[in-house]
């Protein structure tokens, strides 16, 4: 019983909700980021003839399993003070952590979206340049025709964003009331012994982005063919 009135309790604080609020902000930010230059992308690289694409193509691939720590740290020396960037006074903001998701999200965005279109245009790409359709305008027909493989794309990356830990701990610093998120904080509470308040807040993780999910495929299923 103390377990459940401690969750409760802790739902019960605009601390709390304000957490929730602000990882939902970070993640589907990075996650939009990552689908406007992850889709088009993985397009180009499906249909287009250049040179390094083959190379563009396995890089994509490779950084499917960027380590997020390590993007965390190219991220901090870039936007500390000594750093290339910090006269923008981006570290331990939001905004940083924003663009540390985004970053791990676009190859996962480009590799799936790659892989969808590559189908599509093999099936397809004749059909549309006989319509006189060049290359350019071909994108946004493909991006049409796949909006199915294009939003597992999307979600797939918006997975990587809401799950996130490492990157967006080391540039956003878990500043409670300004950078901390769930999963910072289910980090921070269980390394407090908090673990009544940790699984809640997992649990409330799981039900979030489960519940994305489930409402951008059935508005996908809505939509007209």
């Amino acid at each position: 019983m103390t377990d459940i009135a401690t969750i409760g309790e802790a739902f019960a604080t605009p601390e709390l909700w304000h957490i929730i609020a602000l990882s939902l902000a970070i993640s589907i930010s990075a996650a939009a980021i990552a689908a406007v230059l992850g889709l088009p992308l993985g397009v180009i690289l499906a249909i287009g003839r250049f040179r390094g694409r083959r190379a563009a193509i396995v890089a994509a691939n490779s950084f499917l399993g960027l380590p997020p720590v390590v993007i965390g740290l190219a991220l901090y020396l870039l936007f500390s003070h000594g750093g290339p960037l910090g006269f923008l006074g981006l570290l331990f903001t939001p905004t940083a952590m924003v663009i540390a998701q985004a970053v791990l999200a676009v190859p996962i965005v480009v590799a799936l979206g790659h892989r969808a279109t590559e189908v599509l245009w093999a099936e397809y790409g004749d059909a549309l340049q006989v319509f006189g359709a060049s290359k350019c305008r071909a994108i946004p027909i493909l991006l049409s025709m796949g909006r199915g493989p294009m939003l597992t794309a999307v979600l797939a990356g918006f997975g990587r964003t809401v799950s996130e830990v490492g990157a967006i701990l080391i540039v956003g610093g878990n500043i409670a009331g300004y950078t901390r998120t769930m999963t910072t904080a289910v980090a921070l509470e269980t390394s407090k012994g908090n673990l009544p308040l940790a699984l809640g807040l997992g649990l409330v993780l799981i039900g979030l982005s489960t519940l994305i999910s489930a409402t951008a495929f059935a508005l996908l299923g809505r939509s007209p063919r």
